[in-house]
């Protein structure tokens, strides 16, 4: 039972180490001069507010506003290129091993004991006194 549940965990593990390889994931800040006003995962960040209009204050807005993406990529390929490191034979011995060692059974602990319902004879007379014969 334990076996199986180890499997089990491992093997959702293994399912999320190839979901979060594979992510990519963008992070967008809006600094306005030297603080930062916004910061969003995957989408948009929010403006500061500071647009341009139709004053002599838009290239100062420009000057002093800046946005920053950090994109953090995942794997966009995944291949087995790694598995030809082993030769025909070795490969061979890892399946044979697997294949000897998976089949064997480990002892799991029984729900149903095979003896439960046997009940022993009775002793109608003790025989190590009958016969008068002691362990020291």
């Amino acid at each position: 039972m334990k076996v199986k549940g180890i499997q089990k965990t491992a093997s959702v593990a293994l399912a999320l180490l190839v979901l979060f390889s594979t992510l990519s994931v963008s992070i967008e800040k809006h600094y306005c001069g030297d603080h930062l006003v916004d910061v969003a995962l995957f989408s948009d960040a929010k403006k500061c507010g500071m647009t341009s209009g139709d004053d002599g204050e838009s290239s100062m807005a420009e000057n002093c506003c800046k946005d920053v993406v950090d994109l953090i990529e995942g794997q966009d390929e995944l291949n087995l290129e790694k598995t030809e490191l082993l030769t025909s034979a070795q490969k061979v011995f890892v399946l044979s091993f697997a294949y000897v060692f998976g089949g064997l059974q480990l002892p799991e602990s029984l729900d149903d004991p095979p003896f439960q319902h046997y009940t022993p004879p009775e002793v109608i007379q003790d025989i190590q006194v009958l016969n008068e014969v002691f362990l020291i």
